[in-house]
């Protein structure tokens, strides 16, 4: 009876395990990544078998792994393709032997190759077409590129790394009205990989929004990056705005969204990433947020690296939006200019020398009654992303940041402080406010002793501000630009470049 009960056990395993598929996140009308880099292809099937997968009259072989994936009953298969300067469309074919001498087969059909990007954060990012301005528009008007395909990642965590997204809520689609329609199109993730895509003459595009609203950075590191930055408590993130997210609430503790809803990936070679976060960190670890936000990426990077067999850029480009705004007043400090600032790892701007390769989009001028902490005007922000990403990640001549303050000198004489910006021919000065000067010594680390000023005069690439009077016999401590949560009216900031009216000079603080 034990021999007949082990006979059929044995049977059961050799019929059941190894049946050939794709990773659950490879379907027809997918985007592979192009030349130069070489794109990966993996899927599970029986054990120790030769795999083979045909594509645009190329055959590749491979040996399935030893190893059996219990849950799974299968062992990984994958397939390093030659790289591929052709767009297609292609189909995949990948087989593998039966038992009894026949293949199973299965297939892609649909194929582009393009570049891919993977758009990720909290809920700005997850923010859908039709919550935006024009949106109405942008869905009408989504069949126009079909060389444009969308995956959408359902908000599933795991208490571990794995190798397959949890739940998927959007299989890779062809852009239309519906797609882009869809709850799982995220606005900034679209319009940005539409305008990459116009500006690359119509290169093919995949955009993989993988976001959750109301999540902490802390959700989104691996273990050690947490380790790195000294958070060790297993604490499990909450909202720090509630009144504001309109989200469920999120069930999830530190690296547990990393761990399913950005791991699964990193077996495929990407261009970058986009990112838009911060919000639910501008009370929670704000001042870990340098260390966080660097380290996280320093480690998707480097696991993207790894797991892909160096394939995936050490240093891909790493696209972020700023923090917009959020109450409708422009007196309150809080947290945000402060993310704002570690956002560019305490430089003032990016791309800089303390993390490579990184570009980002401001946004604290959008201020958007009463969409509050969720600005409907998504278009500028992926106008001002898109510049810069097609600046850093394609090395494109173009104009993509506003004025970066190159130098301040203050002078007791003339009792002024002069403000000289770089990066432009030349500024725009759209109204005297925002600018902020402190005399009180250590009193000035927090936001009252500060003083309002207005600028003075301007000449083509400086501004003059005055010293308060009560700063007249003190030591300046230091000055600050746009140091607000909601710092100004609509695209209505002090700075601005004058030859891109959509480019303003990004938040700026300096301690003599």
């Amino acid at each position: 009876m034990n021999c007949l009960y082990l006979f059929l056990l044995l049977l059961f395993v050799i019929q059941s395990n190894g049946q050939l598929r794709f990773a659950n996140y490879f379907s027809d009308n997918m985007v592979l990544q192009r030349a130069p880099q070489r794109a990966v292809v993996w899927g599970y099937g029986d054990t120790d078998v030769l795999t083979t997968l045909q594509m645009n009259n190329k055959i590749y072989k491979t040996q399935s792994e030893t190893k059996v994936i219990e849950k799974l009953g299968a062992s990984i298969w994958s397939v390093t393709l030659d790289a591929e300067s052709d767009e297609g469309p292609f189909e995949v074919v990948v087989s593998q032997p039966l038992a009894n001498g026949t293949l199973a087969t299965i297939s892609l059909k649909n194929v582009l190759y393009g570049d891919i990007w993977i758009c990720s954060g909290q809920s700005n990012m997850q923010w859908a077409v039709s919550q935006v301005f024009n949106g109405s528009t942008e869905i009408a008007n989504a069949g126009n590129y079909p060389k444009i395909r969308l995956f959408g990642v359902a908000r599933v965590g795991s208490a571990t790394p794995v190798e397959e997204i949890p739940s998927i809520g959007m299989k890779w689609s062809v852009a239309s009205s519906g797609v882009v329609g869809n709850g799982y199109a995220s606005a900034v993730c679209w319009m940005y990989g539409r305008m990459i895509h116009t500006a690359l003459n119509g290169r093919p595009i995949g955009l993989i929004n993988t976001s959750w609203g109301g999540t902490a950075i802390e959700l989104w590191m691996p273990r050690q990056a947490l380790t790195d930055c000294g958070i060790t408590k297993k604490k499990k993130a909450r909202k720090e705005i509630d009144q504001f997210e309109d989200m469920e609430k999120v069930a999830a503790t530190n690296t547990e969204l990393y761990n399913g809803m950005i791991y699964p990936f990193t077996r495929m070679v990407v261009t970058g990433a986009i990112w838009y976060q911060g919000e639910s960190n501008s009370n929670y670890n704000r001042d870990k947020y340098v260390c966080t936000f660097s380290k996280m990426i320093q480690y998707w990077r480097q696991v993207w690296n790894t797991r892909t067999n160096g394939i995936t850029n050490l240093q891909f480009p790493f696209g972020f939006v700023q923090l917009s705004t959020n109450r409708n007043s422009t007196s309150f400090a809080g947290g945000f200019p402060w993310i704002r600032w570690y956002q560019t790892f305490s430089v003032g701007f990016v791309p800089n020398n303390v993390v490579p390769n990184v570009f980002m989009a401001a946004a604290m001028d959008l201020r958007d009654d009463p969409g509050g902490i969720h600005p409907r005007t998504k278009t500028d922000v992926a106008y001002r992303l898109s510049r810069a990403g097609l600046a850093v990640a394609y090395g494109q001549q173009l104009e993509y940041q506003g004025p970066i303050v190159s130098n301040v000198v203050v002078s007791s004489a003339t009792s002024s402080i002069e403000v000289t910006y770089t990066n432009v021919t030349a500024i725009e000065f759209r109204n005297p406010n925002g600018f902020e000067v402190c005399c009180e010594g250590a009193s000035c680390t927090n936001d009252n002793p500060w003083l309002l000023v207005t600028a003075a005069s301007k000449s083509s690439l400086s501004v003059t501000l005055p010293i308060p009077s009560s700063c007249a016999s003190k030591t300046i401590y230091g000055i600050r630009y746009l140091w607000r949560e909601t710092p100004c009216d609509f695209k209505q900031a002090a700075i601005y470049s004058s030859t891109d009216a959509n480019l303003p000079s990004p938040p700026y603080m300096k301690v003599f």
